[in-house]
C-alpha cells in the first residue's frame, strides 16, 4: 500500500486531505514526495509563525531536548515560567494556565469564568454568551460555545449553559444579565472559521463597556488571531479593549502543540489547588519553542505584517474574479466568483497552498514570508481567480 491507502486504512476519516504528501520544507516553501515545491500560504492553519524548519525555533527545541523533554507540573521548569512571564508582561494579564490546544485553552477560560461567577454570585450565574458564526473548538463544551448549528449535528446533547447571539445585538446579553444568569461573553475579534469576518469596533467597545459595568467577564478567543497574526500581538489590541481572559494557541508554539489561557486582574486567583490541570501543559520543549516565537514578535515584525497585509489587500481588491477581501493583518479571506474549493485546487496545481473558510479562500501565511514569494503567490491566486 502507498501512504494514501495506509492513511485511509488506519486513520479515522475525519479529514478531507488535499492530494499532497508533505515531506520537507524551509521557510514558506513546502516540498512533496515528488519533489514539487509549493508556496505555503496556510502555515499549518496559522501555526508555523516563522515558517517551516525555522532555524531559531529549531535550535530552541534542540537545546531544550538536550536538557529535559518532560517532567510534569509537579515540578518547576524554566521555560514554562519564562514564557508565562513574557505573556503577562506583553499583555498586562496577570497569570497563565498552559494546555495543549486552542480547545483546551477555551475550556480553561470557560471554567475560570464559571468559577468566578459562581463564587461571587451563586451557581445560577453560569451562562456563557457567544456569537453566531463563531468557532471555539471541537470538544463537546467548546462545540456548545460555537455559534454554528451544523457543528452540533450528531453530537447532542452538548454541554448546557451557552447562548449565541448576533454580533451587534446587545439585547441578548442584556436580558441574560437582567435574569442574573450571565457569567461571561466570549468572542473572536475576527471570526476565522466563520469566514474571516472582523467584528465592528463600535460593537466590541459597547460589549466591553457592558461587561465591565456588570462584572461579566469578557473572554477573547485569540486561538487563530493571536501571536502577531493581525498586525498586533493579539487582535483585541486593534480594538483598544482589555479582556478579562484571553485564550490562545496555534502560532504560539510555532509548530508544537501549546495552548495558553491568560487571566486578568479580576480572575487571576480564581483557580485554587486541584481546580484544573494538564499532564502536558507547559511542557518545557514546547515552551522553549514558544519563547523563540514570542521573543521575535516585536514592533518591527508587526509593522512588516501590516505592510504585507496592505500589499495583499491592494493586489486582490477589485481584481478580476475577486468579489471582496476581508480580514486583518495576515489573516485574510477572499470571496471569489468561482467556488473557493475550485480556486484552492487551481492554486495547488500551480504550486500555491491556500485554505478555505466557509465560502472564501483563506490566507494565513507565515508572519515573515519572503516578499518575493508572497508576490508570486498572490499573482498565482489572481491568475486562478481570473481564468
Amino acid at each position: 500500500m502507498d501512504l494514501k491507502e495506509l492513511d485511509s486504512k488506519y486513520i479515522a476519516g475525519t479529514y478531507k486531505r488535499f492530494p499532497i504528501t508533505a515531506v520537507s520544507g524551509k521557510g514558506s516553501v513546502i516540498v512533496d514526495d515528488t519533489g514539487k515545491e509549493y508556496i505555503d500560504m496556510g502555515s499549518g492553519i496559522g501555526v508555523t509563525s516563522f515558517g517551516i524548519s525555522d532555524d531559531t525555533w529549531k535550535q530552541a527545541v534542540i537545546d531544550q531536548l538536550s536538557l529535559i523533554q518532560h517532567t510534569s507540573n509537579l515540578y518547576y521548569t524554566r521555560p514554562c515560567i519564562e514564557l508565562a512571564q513574557m505573556l503577562c508582561e506583553k499583555t498586562g494579564m496577570k497569570k497563565v494556565f498552559f494546555s495543549n490546544s486552542g480547545a483546551e485553552a477555551n475550556e480553561c477560560a470557560i471554567k475560570a469564568a464559571r468559577k468566578y461567577a459562581s463564587v461571587k454570585y451563586g451557581n445560577d450565574r453560569c451562562v456563557i454568551a457567544t456569537l453566531h458564526n463563531s468557532f471555539h473548538g471541537r470538544t463537546l463544551t467548546t462545540l456548545a460555545a460555537t455559534g454554528q448549528d451544523h457543528y452540533h449535528e450528531l453530537f447532542t446533547p452538548l454541554t448546557a449553559g451557552f447562548v449565541s447571539f448576533d454580533a451587534g445585538d446587545m439585547s441578548v446579553p442584556e436580558e441574560l444579565c437582567k435574569a442574573g444568569t450571565l457569567a461571561a461573553v466570549m468572542i473572536e475579534c475576527i471570526q476565522g472559521e466563520g469566514g474571516v469576518i472582523p467584528l465592528d469596533p463600535e460593537f466590541v467597545h459597547a460589549l466591553s463597556e457592558f461587561c465591565a459595568a456588570n462584572d461579566v467577564l469578557l473572554i477573547v478567543d485569540e486561538v487563530q488571531t493571536g501571536n502577531g497574526r493581525t498586525g498586533k500581538l493579539y487582535a483585541y489590541m486593534n480594538y483598544g479593549i482589555t479582556p478579562d481572559i484571553v485564550s490562545t494557541a496555534k502560532g504560539l508554539g510555532g509548530g508544537l502543540p501549546l495552548g495558553a489561557t491568560l487571566l486578568g486582574g479580576k480572575c487571576e486567583n480564581v483557580f485554587a489547588f486541584g481546580d484544573h490541570g494538564s499532564t502536558f501543559g507547559g511542557n518545557p520543549v514546547v515552551c522553549a519553542a514558544a519563547i523563540s516565537v514570542l521573543s521575535r514578535i516585536d514592533d518591527a515584525l508587526l509593522a512588516d505584517v501590516r505592510k504585507k497585509s496592505a500589499f495583499i489587500f491592494d493586489s486582490l481588491s477589485g481584481a478580476s474574479g475577486v468579489e471582496s477581501v476581508s480580514g486583518m493583518g495576515l489573516m485574510i479571506g477572499i470571496k471569489t466568483k468561482k467556488a473557493a474549493s475550485e480556486v484552492v485546487a487551481g492554486c495547488i496545481e500551480k504550486g500555491v497552498l491556500c485554505l478555505t473558510a466557509k465560502d472564501k479562500v483563506r490566507l494565513l501565511p507565515a508572519l515573515n514570508i519572503d516578499d518575493e514569494l508572497l508576490k508570486k503567490a498572490i499573482d498565482i491566486i489572481k491568475e486562478v481567480c481570473e481564468n
